[in-house]
């Protein structure tokens, strides 16, 4: 922790009221005098009296103004020994200095010393001083620091992580595979740069970008290399920051943050997850909020208000678009939206050879077989790839990574960690039947992707696994690759049917089933795939808390209805229909293949179709995207 009066002080302040206590409780009352004469024994008040009567009693020693005795007293009950013993006198006990004196008993009166008016006047006056003048500097240093507890309004000041010079430390140099949206960046680069090339011809400085895209992708490294490469200030804050509980306070925020942006003027002002601010007001079940609305119309104001651009690019990064107000989306405000999408091919490789800059890789590993082998995969995916090939690298006391590394990598952050391998010979076998299914079938068709690898080894809550490497464009999909990819996740289940007897199917098949079902609908409803025609029947994603309905009614008649499910029906029974055919005349190389899955454990994509090109052809297609593995 940092050092600071102001924690000195709050730590300080609870010992010194209990200190004050503590004096004013413990310590003040006690004299020297009693503390000095403290007997071992006591005795009640008519205990003393028989006494007295009896002899016993020699001396008697009266203090603290007659309510305490201290007498020397000798008898059988003490063993004949002169002893000491208290006694707490009544508060009227007149009689007793008789009785002393008509039994010639040695009384002897202590008045109580005021030894002590000193220290009790220290701690009358001088704690409550003390404390006094704590509160004073803690109060007065507070009202100098606006974090500080006295200043009772700063939770309405801005928390925005500000750098007065461009320390990002990133460059476009460092952003790999987005290239598009780097392009559309360099304009505004120049904007802060040269405004007078712009300005000279007409042209206004844009006011705000709106970078979409997926998780991942870069938005926010994208948006620290503009203010590096344009050496200006960069002001960040989450969208979620600016929303407090209560109301005012994320306008206020937003004034704050801006006054500070104009007075830095050219600056970048990054809004990472805008929607949690930004979305569509007085919308959905229970109304809007008025808090976040408050925020949302001081942000749209500041924007584009009645003051021209004063130098202060918002820069924004969103992957909900869809839920963001209009009025946040239109010119004058956001004036650019730029798509960071899922790296392609070639931007997979630069983004790769960025993140592999210090690392210790293997002279034998292609980057490029790698960047192949991961399609859909984000720039945060692929860094967080190479550094868990680095992590397994070192759990294994490598010196550098090698492509076996990357390939356990890929595996675990596709399919999850590894499991314990399969015992059970019947278990095995059936699984190993399941995925042979899957991986036959999808190699015996043109239009589906090629084999990967298959494994019986678990991963996550999978008992086994057949990856297939997708396309890179994934964008159109022909209806024959839909009906190819429905056959091949049939595969497992027709597979257990054929050869176990459709008694002895299992639970195994259920994802691949509802991947079967889902494929079908879209065919159907969305695609307009199917004998009802060229028709979109598919109702949009409803999201009642946007005042986008509650998803209750469908566009089409309850005929319709009936006709979409036994569409479905049908393509799925066609589908199970020829990947029967596929399974049951292949028999034999299935046998095969499954032995050496048993033996093995693993085999992947190559030697698989090195297998079955024994028995049968492999397919154009398949063996073209095999040259490119």
């Amino acid at each position: 922790m940092k050092f600071s009066w102001k924690n000195v002080l709050l730590w300080s302040l609870p010992i010194i009221v209990i200190s004050f206590f503590l004096w004013q409780g413990v310590f003040a009352p006690i004299t020297n005098e009693n503390s000095n004469n403290i007997a071992n024994s006591r005795m009640t008040y008519g205990r003393f009296l028989e006494y007295i009567d009896m002899g016993w009693v020699k001396k008697v020693d009266i203090y603290e103004n007659g309510h305490t005795a201290i007498i020397e007293a000798v008898g059988p009950e003490l063993g004949n020994r002169i002893q000491k013993i208290r006694v707490e006198l009544p508060t009227n006990a007149t009689e007793l200095i008789v009785k002393l004196k008509n039994n010639n008993i040695d009384l002897d009166a202590h008045p109580t010393k005021n030894s002590n008016a000193l220290w009790t006047l220290i701690g009358n006056l001088f704690f409550p001083l003390l404390l006094i003048g704590s509160l004073a500097i803690l109060f007065r240093r507070s009202n100098n620091n606006t974090s500080g507890p006295g200043q009772a309004m700063s939770f309405g000041k801005s928390k925005a992580l500000f750098q007065i010079e461009a320390k990002t430390g990133i460059i476009f140099d460092d952003v790999a595979g987005i290239d598009e949206a780097k392009e559309e960046f360099e304009e505004i680069v120049t904007f802060l740069k040269k405004p007078e090339y712009f300005t000279a011809v007409g042209a206004k400085i844009p006011k705000g970008v709106l970078l979409i895209g997926p998780p991942g992708t870069g938005k926010t490294l994208l948006a620290k290399a503009i203010a590096g490469e344009a050496n200006v200030p960069f002001f960040s804050i989450s969208g979620s920051e600016f929303v407090e509980m209560f109301v005012g306070v994320g306008a206020s925020r937003v004034r704050d943050l801006f006054k500070k942006a104009k007075e830095n003027a050219p600056c970048i002002v990054f809004i990472d997850e805008i929607d949690a601010v930004g979305r569509q007001r007085g919308t959905g079940i229970g109304g809007g909020n008025d808090e976040r609305e408050q925020t949302l119309n001081q942000l749209l104001t500041e924007m584009d208000g009645f003051e021209g651009n004063t130098g202060v690019i918002v820069v924004a990064a969103t992957n909900r678009a869809d839920i963001l107000d209009s009025a946040l989306l239109r010119p004058g405000r956001f004036d650019r939206q730029v798509n960071v999408n899922i790296p392609d091919f070639k931007g997979r490789l630069e983004i790769l050879n960025v993140h592999a800059k210090n690392k210790k890789i293997d002279s034998n590993v292609s980057l490029s077989i790698i960047a192949r082998r991961t399609p859909g995969f984000s720039g945060a995916d692929l860094a967080n790839l190479l550094n868990e090939a680095a992590i397994l690298t070192a759990r294994e006391r490598k010196n550098q990574i090698t492509l076996q590394e990357i390939d356990k990598a890929i595996d675990r952050i596709i399919a999850g960690m590894e499991g314990t391998p399969l015992i059970d010979s019947k278990s095995k076998r059936l699984i190993a039947y399941h995925e042979i299914g899957h991986a036959i079938v999808g190699t015996l068709l043109e239009d589906h992707e090629s084999v990967q690898k298959v494994t019986l080894i678990p991963r996550g809550q999978a008992r086994g696994l057949t990856w297939f490497t997708p396309s890179e464009d994934q964008s159109l999909i022909s209806r024959a690759q839909i009906k190819a990819r429905i056959m091949g996740a049939l595969g497992g289940r027709v597979a257990e049917e054929i050869v176990f007897g459709e008694s002895e199917i299992t639970t195994g098949a259920s994802n691949d089933l509802q991947q079967v079902t889902s494929m079908a609908r879209q065919m159907v409803t969305r695609f307009g795939m199917s004998n009802i025609g060229p028709l979109s029947l598919d109702t949009e994603d409803s999201n009642p808390f946007l005042g986008r309905g509650m998803g209750g009614a469908n566009d089409y008649s309850d005929e319709i209805a009936v006709k979409i499910d036994s569409q479905i029906q049908s393509i799925v029974e066609e589908c199970h229909v020829n990947t029967k055919n596929i399974i049951k005349n292949n028999r034999v190389i299935i046998d095969k293949l499954v032995d050496i899955l048993i033996e093995k454990e693993t085999i992947d994509g190559e030697e698989f179709r090195n297998i079955i090109k024994q028995y049968t052809e492999v397919p154009y297609k398949s063996k073209q995207e095999l040259k490119k593995i």
